[in-house]
């Protein structure tokens, strides 16, 4: 695994291979604008050289964007909708620019009025978006955690998805330890592990799958409570090494989403944890 972590870009999108290589990860997940707000930060464009040769000067294999946690592709409201397309609109074309490896995203909620109606919100804007994305950026769907109206929390739902946008060429799939955990499927089994990535397999293809989120839970299995926890300090401890060891999630990029000792995000400690559980795991599989 490229085993990294979601990191700041704050002074410059450049600077999250700064940070992210002074951690020791070999991948890295960035916001290309604030989190917190719908308007998009106006990029120097003269960051995204310095990005990509940063990113191949420190060796960094794995490069994701995340859209913003605001985006509801599913939402009822024509105005959050229409903020949302192009939020995720702006995000591909930062990706694509840097030429990351994929953007992560959650599709959202149909917030109560119907799944149908939802997916057909969801597809509409999903299929223009898609043709934004580069032949290197692709566009991944992740599993999510929530409950209600929420899309996207099985491989099934995924795969409606899927096959109403007719398997697009650039349509993959980021799947989260913690979201699987939380959704209900026990990740430290590795019998249901197993069995959620022959789903995947059969609904999708493997192939589709491009990356992982790679987090503990502080949430209890099957609860719907997206709480990540610290590497080794929530309910999967040592056995999220199932997760890690797997043999057909190794190769992928794998970021952390977790808070990190002080609150600030993924450091340098929770790296080194992360990494001596996959030596661990691989060894036990190898064994």
């Amino acid at each position: 695994m490229k085993l990294g972590a979601h990191v700041s870009s704050s002074g410059g999108i450049h600077t999250a291979i700064d940070r992210v290589e002074a951690i020791g990860g070999d991948s890295v997940q960035v916001f290309t604008q604030s989190p917190r707000m719908w308007r998009p930060t106006n990029h120097d464009p003269a960051t995204f050289e310095r990005f990509k040769a940063r990113r191949e000067g420190a060796g960094i294999e794995g490069v994701l964007c995340h859209a913003l946690y605001l985006v509801n592709l599913a939402s009822p409201r024509d105005d959050i909708y229409e903020k949302s397309v192009a939020a995720l609109c702006n995000t591909v074309d930062v990706a694509s620019e840097i030429d990351a490896d994929g953007v992560v995203l959650h599709i959202g909620s149909h917030l109560g009025a119907g799944l149908d109606k939802g997916l057909d919100r969801v597809c509409a804007a999903l299929g223009m978006i898609l043709e934004r994305c580069s032949d290197t950026t692709w566009l991944l769907m992740e599993n999510s955690a929530g409950a209600g109206g929420t899309i996207g929390r099985s491989i099934e739902e995924l795969a409606l998805l899927y096959d109403r946008l007719d398997g697009h060429p650039r349509l993959g799939v980021c799947l989260d330890s913690c979201h699987l955990y939380v959704s209900g499927c026990d990740v430290t089994d590795p019998v249901e592990l197993d069995a959620v990535l022959d789903d995947l397999d059969r609904e999708i293809g493997l192939d589709r799958l491009r990356a992982l989120h790679v987090n503990d839970s502080a949430a209890p299995l099957g609860s719907n409570r997206d709480r990540h926890a610290n590497i080794g300090e929530g309910l999967l401890g040592e056995k999220l090494g199932v997760f890690l060891g797997n043999p057909r999630l190794q190769g992928l990029p794998a970021v952390l989403e977790v808070s990190g000792k002080d609150g600030r995000g993924p450091d340098a400690d929770e790296i080194r944890k992360v990494k001596a559980l996959h030596t661990r795991a691989t060894a036990a599989v190898r064994s």
